[in-house]
């Protein structure tokens, strides 16, 4: 991994440094996350990615057994080549999947600020200022919003009740949907935002 004696792209260096903290083995458990935690940290320390958002786990754990084939025919064949194609090969689908998954994202979240700046009239600004925080935790409550916004809890939960209202409706999901069922202590979710981190 560091010898800078042999001239490999990064890339390589961390498909080869993976298989061999694989074949160490050095826990007696989680070897697997931690190696593949690994590859997102050699990512970031390389530059190849400023933010942790390639996670190749999935592409890994999506067909385990060919993953560990590959790994075992290093070790038994010296196939290193075909590691290391399986693993770029992986880090493609995974980086366009992210790719695919931001674009879904950032629509969301132009269609919804558009959605308040259109419908939310003299309210606009403390409903932006909401909605920037339910972009770094989709789940809130009215006291919470109280905080972010510094309206009465009276005038907080009136805010609520516009991401609530059904004439915000968008496509098939409320921007907000209480989860608890309760009059009181009601949590609140960003569902339309949150289920675009849920779904592959």
């Amino acid at each position: 991994m560091h010898n800078d004696q042999i001239h490999l792209p990064d890339i390589l260096r961390i498909a080869i440094a993976h298989y061999q903290f694989e074949t160490i083995h050095p826990f007696l458990d989680g070897n697997g996350r931690m190696g593949r935690l690994l590859i997102t940290l050699l990512l970031l320390d390389r530059k190849i990615l400023q933010k942790p958002l390639l996670y190749i786990s999935s592409f890994f754990e999506r067909d385990r057994y060919l993953y560990y084939i590959r790994l075992h025919r290093v070790r038994t064949d010296g196939d290193m080549y075909g590691w290391i194609k399986y693993f770029l090969v992986g880090v493609v689908e995974t980086a366009e999947q992210a790719l695919d998954k931001l674009h879904s994202i950032l629509n969301v979240k132009r269609e919804v600020e558009s959605l308040v700046n259109y419908q939310f009239g003299k309210r606009t600004a403390k409903g932006m200022c909401k909605l920037n925080a339910l972009y770094e935790n989709p789940y809130i409550k009215i006291d919470k919003v109280v905080d972010i916004t510094g309206l009465s809890f009276k005038a907080a939960s009136d805010l609520v009740a516009l991401f609530v209202d059904q004439n915000i409706l968008f496509i098939d999901h409320y921007i907000l949907y209480e989860i608890t069922g309760q009059s009181r202590n009601r949590i609140f979710v960003f569902k339309r935002y949150l289920l675009k981190f849920l779904k592959n």
